[in-house]
């Protein structure tokens, strides 16, 4: 087998385990997920029974793709194709994780131009990447839409622009700046210093540094829903721009006919 080790590439830390790595370290460019490998691709388009779903946060990290995949006894590869997304950018998530941090959710904002990953999953690994987002629970935080072309535009490398791509739009809406503005996912240390630093409510439950919120965090999940109650409560939260189209959003497994597109509606 080619290609090099997760741990080669520096690639190995996942945030599930290390809440202020978050959303994780991403390969500097395509490749295919074997394992604790990760190989070069033959193709960038993989339409034969998988589905495109856009990763804003540590789903494209790949040790925390493989962190999640062994928990659940899933196997295979995972095509990871790095794009350029025209449309969107990446808000922070009006939620507590349990898992110990505060997430990236994708927002509307039709002339910004990231850089982000589309992983490209058969049925199984889709079931595992929802059920992850909390994408099955009638009061989970994620919501799995699909975000049509035009409305957002996924370039590939080869000129390639996709008709559309599922994304994880979280329920709770995004947070703001102070001004209404979505604030932007500046890393996670970054993003605890400065959320404990503007409300002394937070710091009353999670503590002062970004150490103790991600301790307290993990070892609490009712603090965690807490926390969630307090955005909520304190109108810290918008809109992401996108809660429309999780009307249209896939459900099931992929894997006969046209089975990356939404069904009709």
């Amino acid at each position: 087998m080619s290609g090099r080790t997760l741990a080669e590439l520096g690639l190995d830390l996942a945030p599930r385990d290390h809440p202020l790595t978050y959303p994780g370290s991403w390969p500097a460019d395509s490749g295919l997920l074997d394992g604790d490998r990760l190989l070069p691709l033959d193709r960038l388009v993989h339409d034969d029974g998988r589905v495109p779903v856009l990763a804003v946060g540590s789903n494209a990290s790949p040790a925390q793709l493989q962190h999640k995949m062994a928990e659940s006894g899933v196997t295979g590869p995972i095509p990871m194709v790095r794009t350029r997304v025209t449309g969107l950018d990446v808000g922070v998530s009006a939620h507590v994780s349990r898992l110990g941090y505060v997430s990236a959710s994708p927002l509307r904002s039709a002339t910004t131009v990231r850089e982000l990953f589309v992983v490209w999953l058969d049925g199984p690994q889709l079931e595992v990447i929802d059920a992850s987002e909390g994408v099955p629970l009638p009061g989970g935080n994620f919501g799995r839409a699909w975000l049509p072309a035009p409305h957002v535009r996924v370039a590939l490398a080869d000129g390639t622009t996709l008709p559309g791509v599922h994304a994880y739009v979280n329920r709770h809406g995004v947070l703001h700046d102070g001004t209404g503005t979505p604030r932007r996912h500046p890393g996670e240390r970054t993003l605890l210093t400065e959320l404990l630093e503007e409300s002394a409510a937070l710091r009353e439950l999670f503590g002062v540094t970004p150490e103790e919120f991600c301790t307290r965090a993990r070892a609490d999940s009712e603090l965690c829903r807490r926390g969630t109650r307090l955005f909520a409560e304190r109108n810290w939260a918008v809109a992401s721009g996108l809660e429309r189209y999780l009307r249209v959003q896939q459900t099931g497994r992929p894997g006969t006919g046209s089975s990356w597109a939404p069904p009709s509606v």
